[in-house]
């Protein structure tokens, strides 16, 4: 063996990465545990910033004044200087126009109003959660009562329920009475649910998903959240 090579053939004067790669191949993890190792960063994407005074980079815009007069096309020198003798800003409010349009107007005020328009729109948003209902095929009346009861308030809260009946043993080989018990849930409901995903057997399962009707004033907008268990008893 050379004196300028190391057991196993290497160099001895090895970079430190490949010392890191001859020491995890030796530990058995071989090249592709170093390899997987690697991770690809993926920014998401950015919106558009709103340009701003100085920062808007163009020979000539469009101008609407802060009381919203058409003040013409200016030079952007002279429509900054427009906005700075008024104590206002020059905001870009059409990029892609030919000239860009841009409004004299306070900046500041301008995005907190944005922003607290923003938070009262998602506080009036009603999100739409997926509330489950479990039930047996031979459920006593007690029981089904309790259960219907939860299912009426999920709905008025605006949120879908899930029906499951479960068959268990000798069950299974009378299917008819968990679609019986189905149907009569559809039709005790039918005044303030519909039937969004039709009843289907998913093993020992019989399930059936009812959303609430639209509310007479109109239809919000609504998302699928999470689903929950109402108490079993």
């Amino acid at each position: 063996m050379s004196s300028g090579q190391a057991p196993g053939g290497g160099s001895a004067a090895r970079s430190p990465a490949r010392r890191l790669a001859f020491a995890a191949r030796e530990a058995g993890g071989g090249w592709n545990n170093v390899s997987s190792q690697e991770v690809t960063a993926i920014s998401a994407p950015k919106q558009p910033e709103v340009r701003v005074n100085e920062r808007i980079r163009v020979p000539q815009v469009r101008v609407i004044a802060d009381d919203g007069e058409q003040a013409g096309v200016l030079p952007v020198r002279e429509a900054l200087a427009l906005a700075q003798s008024r104590g206002l800003d020059l905001v870009e409010v059409s990029p892609t126009a030919r000239p860009p349009v841009c409004r004299i107007m306070d900046y500041g005020k301008f995005k907190y109003e944005q922003n607290r328009r923003a938070r009262k729109a998602r506080k009036k948003q009603h999100v739409m959660h997926l509330k489950e209902i479990k039930m047996r095929p031979k459920i006593d009346e007690h029981d089904y009562d309790f259960k219907m009861h939860h299912a009426r308030q999920f709905l008025a809260a605006r949120d879908k329920v899930k029906f499951t009946i479960t068959f268990r043993g000798r069950e299974m080989a009378h299917p008819e009475h968990g679609h019986k018990l189905i149907q009569r849930i559809v039709a005790e409901l039918a005044e303030a649910a519909t039937v969004e995903i039709p009843p289907r057997s998913e093993g020992r399962m019989l399930t059936m998903v009812m959303m609430p009707k639209p509310p007479k004033g109109g239809v919000k907008a609504e998302t699928l959240k999470e689903t929950t268990e109402a108490p079993d008893r």
